[in-house]
């Protein structure tokens, strides 16, 4: 981890994740030692194909203790719950009590896109969001990690170092320099910390 220890605040109410290349294993790494009663929403945008079913969230459910779906349109957001985007669909938080998809052109070759996620749960959760960027290809996410941190928001990415894919964490790092830089195990412990101390 670079720099001090971030603090855990409590005033956090919600978690969102962006990854691609190399999701599968970066995800494992963090998700499943989260608890059953883990008192935050945690949602995710993983670039999946368009015209593929998306296994990440049958995969995860088999994983974590957390419960793990696939998010719907118009869909309270509850805690202890992870959200995966479905595929071809952006994923929003349209205020800091729903989530909405969208069928808006890609963004960066991309939908889902983690800008998009990103940037709507700056605008609905503000300071109180937690953005995480992880392993991925391309620049997708680095613009909605500026966004969390402009509102105020906890901004964390992957070590491109030990990275699968490091393009998305530098882009990330390149788009907002303030963000904390931890490996898969640093960001899998401050989330579980982040749940223990609500």
């Amino acid at each position: 981890m670079t720099g001090n220890p971030i603090a855990i605040r409590e005033d956090i109410r919600a978690v969102v994740i962006g990854t691609s290349a190399g999701a599968v294993q970066a995800l494992s790494a963090i998700l499943p030692p989260l608890p059953a009663d883990y008192p935050l929403p945690v949602m995710i945008v993983v670039h999946v194909p368009p015209d593929r079913r998306n296994a990440l969230t049958e995969l995860f459910q088999t994983r974590c203790a957390m419960a793990v779906r696939e998010a719907e349109d118009k869909e309270p957001i509850a805690p202890g719950v992870i959200y995966f985007a479905p595929p071809d669909y952006h994923l929003l938080v349209e205020s800091p009590a729903f989530l909405s998809l969208s069928t808006d052109e890609p963004v960066l070759h991309s939908r889902p896109s983690i800008d998009v996620l990103f940037e709507s749960a700056a605008d609905a959760f503000g300071e109180a969001l937690v953005g995480v960027i992880l392993t991925g290809a391309n620049q997708d996410g680095a613009e909605g990690l500026r966004a969390v941190g402009e509102a105020g928001g906890l901004a964390v990415v992957e070590n491109p170092v030990g990275a699968a894919a490091s393009a998305m964490p530098e882009a990330a790092l390149a788009a907002w320099p303030e963000a904390r830089v931890m490996t898969l195990e640093e960001i899998g412990a401050y989330l579980r910390n982040l749940g223990n101390k609500r």
